[in-house]
């Protein structure tokens, strides 16, 4: 089957919005996209220089290092114990995982991607390359006949919204008498705010509370970009049911989908290093600090939002509305249509700006209060 057409890429609609936003007399805060701002940790790069040497070509499972690097992050970081290299995968990033694993896992016309309401586009992106039929919904009982897929997002993009143990205890249990396949798509689990979650770890998929220590149809996805500053890497891993990442390594074989050497041991280096992640997360929570009292001063209500990368915020009126107000106050949001259908009134307002633009932003939106 060809491939179908795509939908324009949405982003493109806020061109007239940042070039209002960059009138402004002081510049613009971009607080859109949400591309880190902050430096790659040296022991990164210098793991990524010390790696140059890259005469043969890479292994597309991982070097051992890096698969075993991976497993112990996940025992170490998210409660996750008893995985081998067996059970993961580096990945070009996440984003392409997501784009791609509806085609690896051989579904089409007559299969249905059950993805969250508030959601990253690319979830839907992914069924259509596939030919799938894109689904949202939060409710594991709304999930049709002939769901193939579930994708589940925590903490959420765009919201901000986690998962606890009884919410992936009730997805695994309708996917698993479904016969579908569960991805989670877990790339801000660093990031907790709010409620237990200021403190407790944010539970993965793969938790033996969830799982019972049978992760069979499981996948989750991780991102170094937000926690380690790594999105130029593209360094992104996946985890879960060794019998799905043996299918997924065996396309990616074929179609050449392989980790640059050099990032690999970049992303070894990143795995066993705490101290920059903590370091990072402390930037982003008093980033929130800031943006988050100036945004609710100048009428905006933040949803959810107790962990992640970003703010969901609404003041009652139609998000371009609001993209236009704070454009006209120099500051670039995130429309919520870009999000879902569901979330007409929302915006999504970015972590990722440095510490200067984000005091601007916060000056700005509560002068405009007064």
């Amino acid at each position: 089957m060809a491939l179908a057409p795509l939908p324009e890429y949405p982003w493109d609609q806020m061109a007239p919005y940042a070039e209002r936003a960059r009138a402004h007399p002081d510049g613009i805060v971009d607080l859109s996209i949400g591309s880190p701002v902050d430096e790659t940790p040296e022991v990164v790069r210098r793991a990524l220089a010390e790696a140059t040497d890259a005469h043969a070509y890479p292994q597309t499972v991982g070097t051992p290092a890096l698969r075993q690097a991976i497993v112990e992050w996940f025992e170490r970081r998210r409660g996750v114990p008893g995985l081998t290299a067996a059970n993961v995968l580096p990945t070009i990033g996440s984003k392409e995982f997501v784009a791609w694993l509806p085609f690896m896992l051989g579904l089409g016309s007559d299969d249905v991607v059950v993805h969250p309401l508030a959601a990253y586009p690319t979830y839907a992106i992914g069924a259509a390359i596939a030919g799938a039929t894109p689904i949202a919904s939060d409710d594991p009982a709304e999930w049709p006949d002939g769901t193939r897929l579930v994708w589940l997002n925590s903490p959420g993009n765009p919201d901000g919204r986690v998962l606890d143990i009884d919410d992936y205890r009730r997805a695994v249990t309708q996917a698993r008498a479904m016969g579908a396949v569960i991805a989670s798509d877990e790339c801000y689990a660093e990031l907790g705010w709010e409620g237990k979650w200021a403190s407790a770890r944010i539970p993965s998929i793969l938790d033996p509370r969830v799982t019972g220590g049978d992760v069979t149809g499981l996948l989750a996805a991780y991102s170094l970009s937000k926690q380690s500053n790594l999105a130029g890497y593209r360094a992104a891993f996946a985890a879960g049911d060794a019998a799905l990442i043996e299918r997924l390594v065996t396309v990616r074989k074929h179609a050449g989908m392989m980790l640059p050497g050099p990032l690999q041991a970049a992303m070894v280096a990143a795995l066993g290093d705490e101290q920059h992640v903590d370091e990072q997360r402390e930037r982003y929570r008093a980033r929130r600090a800031l943006l988050k009292p100036a945004l609710e001063a100048a009428g905006f209500r933040i949803d959810r939002s107790e962990a992640g990368l970003y703010l969901w915020a609404t003041e009652g009126q139609d998000a371009w509305q609001s993209i236009a107000r704070l454009a006209d106050l120099g500051i670039l949001a995130g429309p919520g249509v870009f999000y879902g259908d569901a979330h007409s009134q929302h915006v999504r307002v970015s972590l990722t700006a440095p510490d200067e633009r984000v005091q601007a932003a916060a000056d700005r939106l509560a002068a405009s209060a007064q």
